[in-house]
């Protein structure tokens, strides 16, 4: 049937007429068919969604689009509804087709989730509305919103539609572009989501990486909570990125200071400084002598006399003093000797002993020298 007006007698249910909008009522719509009488637009056929007020889809002087509902009497009722739904439901069809995003305004918050504008009176289930729980729909009220079709059934007149397939495939996308532009060497600042008993991982901005507790810092760590908590905002380095399995290893220690950092600064050759035997090895010792840092007393040096091997003299976590021989802070090396400091002592008190002695010989000739000008007398 064309969209040309025709005399009134030839009008019958099913046709689509045009008109304009000559009066607002509240609860219909007068409309300008080009006939003797007018056509009535009753406020339920104005739109799929549900209308408060006549003025809120239309206003005097529009030019509609309608279908005949009714020819009764010269009363012709009107449907604008039916037509926009027509339209709806083949751009629906298309975009379902093509999987399309579109966006659309939520107009109700419902038992279940929200009903939107769609052309049509469309639904968005409760558990298709994000990819996280959401407690409270109010928010989204009056706010437009992306979509895709879930599910379209003309003949049930269902419209089921989906925001969150739209979050997952832009949050799949992020990852994707995250993925590929990810290098080893890279350093980032990501937030710690999940805490494991084998470590932690770590959202780089839509990508999760895990930073093994190994590599959570240059100490040994009992726990990843010990270190850090769900939230935390820290660097990590990317170790290693395994893009066809979506597997990233991250270093957080490779961003921290190390205890070799500068320790030529902090220890110098010459001096004595308090260790702990953390090793016995059979060509020597290793020695804590900061936290994270060792250093080597070769079997040599461990003595002032001739030792087969290291558990002879020492054991692991006792204390010793230690004389620091070299520092080697590019290579983590330090020297040590245990007797050094032996030998140093020994002269010392040596050189105490030649001192008493001294001492001892001259007060005895003075007493003497003495005691020779008593017998003189």
């Amino acid at each position: 049937m064309s969209e040309e007006n025709k005399d009134l007698q030839e009008l019958k249910v099913g046709d689509t007429v045009t008109g304009t909008i000559i009066k607002l009522e509240d609860k219909q719509v007068l409309v300008d068919i080009g006939y003797k009488t007018e056509g009535i637009l009753p406020i339920g056929e104005l739109s799929s969604m549900h209308v408060e007020s006549t003025a809120d889809v239309v206003k005097e002087g529009d030019s509609v689009t309608l279908k005949v509902k009714k020819v009764e009497d010269d009363e012709i009722i009107l449907s604008k509804k039916a037509v926009d739904a027509e339209a709806a439901w083949e751009d629906l069809e298309t975009k379902h087709k093509n999987g399309e995003v579109f966006e659309t305004i939520v107009k109700e918050v419902v038992k279940g989730g929200l009903v939107v504008d769609v052309g049509l009176r469309g639904f968005i289930p409760a558990s298709l509305v994000e990819t996280y729980f959401v407690e409270d729909f109010s928010e989204y009220l009056n706010k437009p919103l992306t979509v895709k079709i879930a599910d379209l059934d003309r003949d049930q007149n269902r419209i089921i539609l989906s925001h969150r397939a739209v979050a997952e495939a832009e949050a799949n996308a992020r990852k994707n572009d995250i993925l590929q532009s990810l290098e080893p060497g890279q350093v980032l600042e990501g937030t710690v989501q999940r805490i494991t008993s084998f470590g932690a991982f770590v959202d780089l901005g839509g990508v999760d990486g895990l930073v093994h507790i190994s590599q959570l810092a240059h100490e040994h760590v009992a726990k990843a909570s010990d270190v850090v908590s769900e939230g935390d905002k820290i660097n990590v380095e990317i170790l290693s990125v395994d893009r066809d399995n979506e597997r990233i290893s991250l270093s957080h220690k490779n961003t921290l200071p190390g205890p070799w950092t500068d320790i030529e600064n902090q220890i110098s050759a010459g001096s004595t400084v308090e260790g702990t035997v953390k090793r016995l090895v059979n060509f020597g010792a290793f020695v804590e002598i900061l936290p994270g840092v060792e250093g080597l007393v070769h079997i040599s040096q461990i003595a002032n006399r001739h030792i087969g091997t290291p558990q002879e003299v020492l054991e692991i976590g006792q204390k010793v003093n230690v004389k620091v021989l070299d520092v080697n802070e590019k290579d983590e090396r330090i020297s040590l000797s245990i007797k050094e400091l032996e030998q140093e002592q020994e002269e010392k008190e040596y050189k105490q002993y030649e001192k008493v002695e001294d001492q001892s010989g001259f007060q005895l000739g003075d007493v003497i020298g003495d005691k020779l000008d008593k017998y003189k007398k």
